[in-house]
């Protein structure tokens, strides 16, 4: 980004945060990580990501209109990711790219993404996953690699429509209906089981056997992302198997 050029193309220009710093030990981004802003305002939400004192920032920044401002360089580490964990991963923002969507959020009443922003998310999804050479199940929301404390995305996000453009992991989610299901504080082996599946495929969390308020926390950001239809954090034979499905469909 020299001369402040964006790195990507469908970045109209770039709008500097100071709010970055080096990537821990020269990681490459490998992941690319999608946020809501969670305020009313897009306006307020920009200048927050570039003020110093409230140290968070993001790589890009895609307006409702479907604007798109470059705010930190690529090669630099933004402070968009906080506190998580993905796989083998704790240091998120030193391994990721991180696209903020400005949407009011759940506190907001998660108004729908427009049709406008939806597009350039995906166009500019695209073009990060192909510089990085970014693996579909990279492709995460904040609340995958922070699922006790973020809820963005959010269950409205069209994940499908971004798998169907050739970004993230995706299989069609199995239809809800009735049967046996894990909620919290269920024991035995096939909770551990669950909780097992669902370290395999990235999620962290304590494989204990005690279905607890952590398993629920992950069970929700994984519904959100993969099962949006319920998200009731309850591990129902709908979740169970999508989850199976995804582990089976992986590269």
């Amino acid at each position: 980004m020299s001369s402040l050029v964006p790195d990507s193309p469908l970045a109209a220009k770039v709008f500097p945060s100071p709010n970055h710093g080096e990537r821990k030990d020269g990681r490459r981004p490998d992941m690319l990580i999608l946020h809501y802003t969670g305020m009313a305002e897009a306006g307020e939400a920009l200048q927050r990501l570039c003020n110093p004192a409230a140290e968070v920032s993001a790589h890009y920044f895609v307006f409702e209109n479907g604007h798109v401002l470059q705010l930190v360089p690529e090669s630099r580490r933004a402070w968009h990711a906080g506190a998580g964990a993905w796989a083998e991963e704790t240091d998120i923002n030193s391994c990721s790219i991180g696209i903020e969507i400005a949407n009011a959020g759940h506190m907001g009443g998660l108004p729908a993404y427009p049709e406008a922003q939806v597009e350039a998310v995906t166009r500019l999804a695209a073009d990060i996953v192909h510089r990085w050479s970014i693996a579909p199940a990279r492709v995460l929301g904040h609340s995958d690699v922070a699922p006790t404390r973020k809820e963005d995305p959010g269950e409205l996000f069209p994940w499908e429509r971004l798998a169907v453009a050739g970004i993230g992991h995706w299989v069609k989610p199995a239809p809800i209906a009735g049967g046996r299901f894990f909620a919290q504080g269920d024991q035995g082996p096939p909770v551990e089981a669950y909780q097992a599946m669902l370290a395999m495929y990235g999620y962290v969390l304590d494989v204990s056997g005690t279905f607890t308020p952590e398993t629920a926390a992950v069970t929700r950001a994984f519904q959100r992302h993969f099962r949006p239809e319920r998200v009731d954090g309850v591990a129902d034979a709908s979740t169970i198997t999508t989850l199976r499905d995804l582990i089976a469909s992986r590269d």
